[in-house]
């Protein structure tokens, strides 16, 4: 490549970086500002932070919401990541063409608009509540159920199976471990970075859901982060800078996550098995 195809590649892939973070590097100098200054497009960094953050604190119960979206998101993830790779490795190490059935109506389900389950979603957990109130509505059992796992995510551990040596499987009931032994012991260690990048995609999934948390939490103390901020900005007069501050602390977890993970996750997404 020469020096000058270098150059423009670069300076376009400069030029695509400034403009995605640009975004968010918005948002967090508006946190620093008042609420004129972000309607008025200011760029510069202001001095009313620790004042949006008092406010903030002053407007919501700050504390309670992250934690309710924490737990939410941290039981949503295990439990996900636990039986989407039981059945995504069912599915590819045990294979039969009634397996492969099943597999294929799984996968139209993810043509079904989530909107279109809620009313039924709402009604069943409405009649658990009059049997089993752990489980119904205004419960963290409610938004984690229907959630916890996708057809999307059992199709992503199916398709990173098959990068799986088979021969340790072998190798492992020759040595007398059982079938879960096998799960648990070989392919969990062995498909870890495929278990990051489902940790990932998960955990920022449950963490940002808004619509059926909206329909099913009917409490305001066990309201997540999304919708505190969504109550926030539908105000009369919303104070821009104090939800740009909420909006930046609400971020952190979930760019944590990520960027502790990162090197797991493009492993995983590429579909490597170490």
């Amino acid at each position: 490549m020469t020096k000058f195809k270098r150059f423009w590649m670069y300076a376009f892939l400069t030029a695509a970086a400034i403009i995605s973070i640009f975004p968010f590097l918005w948002i967090v100098i508006s946190a620093t500002n008042l609420s004129k200054d972000v309607s008025n497009g200011r760029l510069l960094p202001g001095s009313q932070l620790i004042t949006n953050l008092h406010h903030l604190t002053q407007q919501i119960n700050l504390g309670q919401a992250l934690w309710n979206s924490a737990r939410i998101a941290v039981i949503t993830t295990v439990l996900a990541l636990l039986i989407a790779s039981l059945a995504g490795y069912g599915f590819e190490v045990y294979r039969s063409k009634t397996k492969d059935i099943v597999f294929n109506i799984l996968l139209l389900s993810m043509m079904i608009p989530f909107a279109s389950l809620m009313v039924p979603l709402y009604r069943m957990f409405a009649d658990f509540s009059k049997t089993v109130p752990f489980f119904g509505v205004d419960t963290v059992s409610s938004v984690i159920l229907p959630t916890f796992t996708t057809a999307f995510l059992i199709f992503f551990f199916r398709q990173s199976s098959k990068m799986f040596p088979k021969e340790l499987l072998e190798a492992g009931r020759i040595d007398g471990l059982s079938e879960l032994g096998l799960f648990f012991r070989i392919y969990m260690p062995t498909m870890k970075t495929t278990y990051a990048a489902g940790a990932i995609i998960t955990f920022m999934s449950s963490w940002n859901n808004y619509l059926w948390p909206l329909v099913v939490l009917q409490s305001p103390e066990k309201r997540t982060i999304p919708l505190l901020i969504s109550n926030l900005g539908s105000s009369y007069s919303p104070d821009y800078g104090m939800i740009m501050a909420a909006i930046v602390i609400s971020t952190l977890p979930t760019a944590l996550v990520f960027f502790l993970m990162q090197k797991h996750f493009v492993a995983g997404m590429t579909g490597s098995v170490k």
